[in-house]
């Protein structure tokens, strides 16, 4: 390790090297950041829909100071562009990763073996990066973790189904991402023995998947799995998505042919197939596909029958998800009744278990009741079956369910998708959480938040009971922090068969 000055104003500098080489990152209060680094070569022309392959090792100093390209990707359509800050940063070199570390004037990382925490942004593997700016890693470094947060191909070149390239290209890289973690981490003063992947809505998803690949066995130790369930569909469901890209760009379905299609125009079509839809409202989307090899079965089983029995684990969901979705464009006050039960009839919601919320929901408009089924059949009642699955079979690592209740005042979103972010990364005071939050989001309830995730990553115990009979859930808001026993237990058990 060395330290110099990187100039007035910007703070020191420190150096890392790495099995690649040497990277040069920056350093301000304590906390040492290396941005943009490559865990892969850039997926671009033949490389493009090929599994990730290593970085050549590079001669001198590698500058670390700024983040690296973003996966191809367009914004969010509005009204959520507003609400889902997404920045884009032109390049070709997508597979980077950054890095933010405790760090002293003299000893650089300190005397290493810290807990190490990855994060897999979310964005329906069509959106996002670890750009944004919710997703600094500072907070965390500040109380002793090593950050680490990953960008992945996403759409159809990150996860499309084509018969002359390998499946699941996006987790392949998340799984690249986690090697590189385990054999450069402890030059950044983490343990690559300590490591606790975590992510949200479609990062979940990919953890769940992580948990059941044997690609990626012993790459982590723990995992956090917030608004995402264990999901994956047959190759031939999901191989629905990319052939509508292809018949919309008039090309056969196949990687040969989409990769000599210009990109933009790869975008938009891939834009225009998945408009109108939401991980709660449905439509064409992209998922990830039980290939036989990075996905061998589908999660579900394979968790229920034991997988990553070993691995410590939390899962957990805001209490109101479907607002995101239902309430910036109104949806929520254009479904009535009639509309409601043709949805629910459709989507083979049994009519015993819809009686159940509105019973409980008397005052609540029939797009609420809608939104509150939607979230649990699709969020909560999976996650919960997980926990009860591995209490079931005596998991060896610990198993802890959370809920993050309090509500945003933004536009009367409530306790919706994504609002927990800004307080588990302890973010409040910039302007892209504050978008979702609202200017005056409790930092009592993040400093909360935060240092329950920090607690499971150093511990593996997060600080309230694990999950037994009881059903404890830890309730984050509206409020102090309080374990709740079996929340809304009438309308979880109407979901039984």
């Amino acid at each position: 390790m060395v330290e110099f000055e990187t100039g007035p104003g910007t703070g020191r500098g420190a150096e890392v090297r790495t099995v690649r080489g040497v990277l040069r990152g920056t350093v301000r209060e304590g906390v040492a950041s290396f941005l943009g680094v490559p865990y892969a070569r850039a997926p671009v022309g033949p490389l493009r829909f090929r599994a990730p392959e290593p970085v050549p090792p590079w001669d001198g100093v590698r500058p670390a100071t700024a983040f690296g390209p973003t996966a191809p990707k367009r914004p969010y359509a509005p009204p959520l562009d507003a609400l889902l800050p997404d920045p884009e940063v032109g390049g070709d070199g997508c597979l980077n990763l950054n890095v933010w570390a405790p760090w002293t004037v003299r000893e650089g990382p300190g005397g290493g073996g810290r807990p190490v925490m990855v994060w897999i942004h979310g964005g329906s593997l069509l959106h996002g990066s670890s750009a944004v700016p919710v997703y600094d890693g500072t907070a965390f470094a500040r109380d002793g973790i090593v950050l680490v947060s990953i960008n992945y191909r996403l759409g159809v070149e990150g996860f499309g189904v084509l018969p002359d390239a390998p499946g699941n290209l996006g987790l392949r890289d998340q799984i690249a991402a986690l090697a590189w973690v385990r054999e450069n981490i402890e030059a950044f003063g983490g343990d690559p023995e300590l490591v606790t992947v975590f992510g949200e809505s479609a990062g979940a998803v990919s953890i769940a998947a992580l948990l059941t690949s044997p690609l990626a066995q012993g790459l982590f130790r723990r995992a956090v799995l917030q608004s995402g369930p264990p999901i994956a569909l047959s190759r031939g469901r999901a191989r629905r998505a990319t052939r509508a890209v292809a018949a919309r760009l008039g090309v056969p379905a196949t990687a040969e042919a989409l990769a000599r299609v210009d990109r933009e125009r790869l975008l938009r079509a891939q834009t225009e197939v998945t408009a109108g839809g939401s991980p709660l409202t449905g439509g064409r989307s992209f998922q990830i596909a039980v290939d036989g090899e990075v996905v061998p079965r589908d999660p579900v089983a394979a968790l229920d029958e034991g997988a990553s029995a070993e691995v410590d684990l939390m899962v957990g969901t805001t209490t109101e998800e479907y607002r995101l979705w239902f309430v910036p464009g109104g949806l929520i006050d254009r479904i009535g009744r009639l509309a409601q039960r043709v949805v629910l009839w459709k989507a083979g919601v049994p009519a015993r278990t819809a009686r159940v919320y509105r019973a409980g929901r008397t005052g609540e408009k029939p797009g609420e009741v809608l939104g509150a089924i939607a979230t649990d059949r699709l969020l909560r009642i999976p996650l919960y079956r997980v926990a009860d699955a591995r209490q079931r079979a005596g998991a060896r690592g610990g198993t802890y369910v959370y809920e993050f209740a309090w509500p945003s005042p933004v536009l009367g979103l409530g306790a919706c998708h994504a609002l927990e972010l800004g307080f588990v990364f302890d973010s409040l005071d910039l302007p892209e959480t504050r978008a979702l939050t609202g200017p005056d989001a409790p930092h009592g309830l993040a400093a909360a938040v935060h240092a329950a995730w920090v607690a499971f990553a150093a511990t593996g115990d997060p600080g309230w009971r694990a999950w037994d009979p009881g059903r404890p859930v830890m309730t984050f808001g509206p409020g102090l922090p309080s374990l709740v026993e079996a929340p809304r237990e009438a309308e979880r058990r109407a979901w039984e068969r």
